[in-house]
């Protein structure tokens, strides 16, 4: 929050003076892995280029705490984002690269490549920044860090199907040929009235099975016995537990405006020498966690409430890994179109009942001893983001805003059904969403909704018309990681390496249109493709 009152201090001071307009070729939006490799790619393309990054740290979530990548098939993975994985991996060949234990192989999501591919999906996030640093300094891409969009009416103005300005919150203002949006929420596509969605379509609306509303009693089938919904159980009366709504919202199948749960992506240790134990946190509220001692109870398993992934030096990523678990289920419904300070407030939702979830299970006497036992040895990594009290300075944003462009991305696509005439990178994760919300069923127990795994047949082509608006909205602007997609192919889509990519792919477009001196909707597909297959892209 002190961050965010000081950059609106300075917006209120820099807002009374007028502002000299900076002018590039292409002007990038958003500090995270895309739009890093975006800026990098509109450099080495020999375009003046500017990052903006409303962060202070570049690289998103793959520095974020990210780092057990989801990768799906590595060998879609092409181009920069190659590159970046090759450095991981040229890191971890050094000695002292690896402070806390000795070298060591970890096992990844996918079989070892062979040895000549010399890549790495495992980064530690304070590794994973420093290359990122590194390309950015390679490249000599000016970068300018906490600068916020301002999302007012006339913060982004738009002439002609064309954006010609924005500014940020500290009151400077950028012109540019080209714009390119890679941040996670969709703030300047939003801001420059492009058509967009958030929460889920209905399965009628692309002919999909998978969007929209999905009941499942199940628990995910980890819980042996059912949980009750009420405070007092089977007193409707007495009311809901925490986070349980009444019902689903709707008939299954149909249109519903939430949307899967957000975490943070914790990096701890188990080496006392770099741990750094998690505290009960102020404020901390046991009634929070009534739904977690119920799912003890009803025989949740000890090892189903962290998924502690393997990094180097004794480090993890934790993610979510069961019905009640690091996700804050609902909490994510109204991010994509909050302002900042609710952003903010969201995200300090979400840190504490993840540090009140730790303590809990390490600490709370409702807690099975062998359970406090399991989680003991976990703290904070003392060695990662120092600045932030340890804690992850990026917040999982799995799904926002998306945009509805020149072309849509449907699950049919992921399921081979459809093919993109016209792909720039491919999608090979399964379509996966987390859950969405809880809620009381008909006989009165806890129910989940929302979530999805499937597996695609084989890796499916992205368009590149996806990355683009239609063009009665706006010419001049790209859209790498609110792209055009339903809510069922974003699951698929939604992978760093993906969005690395995209990136790299919107900055060429954004290069040839300019030099073409036509729309990205006119640019030609032909030696767009040339380009990409030439800078070792994999969509063919």
């Amino acid at each position: 929050m002190l961050k965010l009152l000081l950059v609106l201090i300075v917006a209120a001071s820099s807002n009374c003076r007028a502002a000299e307009v900076e002018r590039y070729d292409i002007v990038v939006y958003g500090g995270n892995c895309a739009g890093v490799m975006a800026a990098v790619q509109a450099a080495g393309m020999g375009k003046s280029v500017v990052l903006i990054s409303p962060d202070k740290h570049l690289g998103g979530l793959t520095s974020g705490g990210l780092g057990f990548v989801d990768v799906g098939n590595p060998d879609t993975v092409g181009g920069l984002a190659r590159e970046y994985f090759h450095r991981v991996w040229a890191h971890y060949q050094k000695r002292e690269a690896w402070i806390h234990v000795e070298p060591k192989k970890l096992q990844g999501q996918h079989p070892p490549l062979p040895e000549s591919e010399q890549t790495m999906w495992l980064v530690e996030p304070s590794v994973g920044e420093r290359l990122f640093d590194q390309l950015i300094q390679e490249a000599g891409v000016k970068v300018l860090r906490n600068e916020y969009l301002d999302r007012s009416e006339g913060g982004v103005t738009v002439q002609d199907h064309r954006i010609t300005r924005m500014r940020t919150l500290s009151g400077r203002d950028f012109t540019g040929g080209m714009f390119i949006d890679a941040t996670y929420e969709g703030d300047l596509m939003a801001a420059a009235k492009v058509s967009y969605v958030v929460g889920r379509e209905g399965n009628a609306r692309y002919g999909e099975t998978l969007n929209g509303i999905r009941p499942s009693a199940s628990m995910e089938n980890l819980i042996k016995n059912p949980i009750d919904a009420y405070v007092v159980p089977g007193d409707s009366a007495s009311g809901l537990l925490p986070r349980v709504n009444p019902g689903p919202g709707g008939e299954p199948g149909a249109a519903h405006r939430g949307s899967q749960a957000y975490n943070f992506r914790m990096c701890l240790t188990d080496v006392p020498s770099n741990r750094i134990m998690i505290a009960r946190p102020e404020g901390y509220d046991e009634k929070q966690y009534e739904l977690l001692f119920r799912a003890f109870e009803a025989g949740l398993p000890k090892d189903r409430i962290l998924k502690l992934s393997r990094l180097p030096n004794g480090k993890t990523d934790t993610n979510n890994h069961g019905p009640i678990s690091t996700d804050l289920i609902s909490r994510s419904w109204d991010y994509a179109e909050a302002d900042y300070a609710a952003r903010e407030r969201i995200a300090k939702e979400h840190e504490q009942w993840q540090r009140g979830l730790v303590w809990t299970i390490q600490n709370h006497p409702r807690v099975p001893k062998e359970v406090r036992d399991f989680y003991a040895p976990w703290g904070l990594s003392r060695d990662e983001f120092a600045d932030n009290g340890h804690w992850p300075t990026a917040l999982y944003i799995r799904v926002a805003r998306r945009m509805v462009g020149e072309a849509v991305v449907t699950e049919n696509t992921a399921r081979g059904k459809e093919i993109a005439p016209d792909p720039v990178v491919y999608g090979s994760y399964h379509m996966d969403s987390h859950s969405v919300q809880y809620f009381a069923g008909p006989d009165g127990k806890v129910w989940l909704e929302g979530g999805f795994g499937v597996k695609v047949p084989k890796p499916f082509g992205i368009s590149y018309r996806a990355l683009t608006p239609k063009r009665a909205e706006c010419v001049n602007l790209l859209v790498p990681v609110c792209l055009s997609s339903s809510y069922a192919a974003y699951g698929s889509i939604r992978m760093e390496p993906v969005f690395m990519m995209l990136g790299q792919v919107s900055a060429t477009a954004a290069c040839q249109a300019l030099d073409a001196q036509c729309t990205v909707q006119e640019l030609p597909y032909e030696p767009l493709r040339r380009r990409l297959t030439a800078d070792r892209l994999r969509f063919q």
